[in-house]
């Protein structure tokens, strides 16, 4: 409960039912999806799918919440949580991977821990 309260209280960015957007999304915070997004996501924060949006789209942010529907690559770098009315099809890259009865899920998932997703874009010397 307290989870969602601050995540609501939290949204930097919001696109409405009805609305469509294309292009790439770049944010610190959360943001909340209930249109249509076909693109890029990147960001420093969390993406709430809401049940009804359509997401076309390639997204790399700290976690998602999927209740609508997602088509595309995920990346995670904390967790990705389907629920019941949620639909994802694409592969996903994330250490925790959640998914309520009644989620769908059509792709491929690799789960990494934190501390090894860590090191994957870093170089050595």
């Amino acid at each position: 409960m307290w989870e969602k309260k601050k995540h609501i209280e939290d949204t930097k960015a919001f696109l409405g039912k009805g609305a469509e957007f294309v292009g790439k999304l770049m944010f610190n915070g959360n943001v909340r999806i209930d249109g249509d997004f076909q693109g890029e996501i990147f960001g420093q924060g969390s993406v709430d799918v809401g049940e009804g949006a359509l997401v076309k789209a390639n997204i790399a942010v700290h976690s998602v919440y999927i209740g609508g529907e997602v088509q595309g690559t995920i990346e995670v770098k904390e967790k990705i949580n389907i629920h019941s009315t949620g639909k994802f099809i694409g592969d996903v890259r994330a250490p925790v991977f959640i998914m309520e009865e009644g989620a769908l899920f059509d792709g491929r998932s690799h789960m990494i821990e934190a501390k090894e997703q860590k090191i994957v874009g870093s170089t050595v010397d």
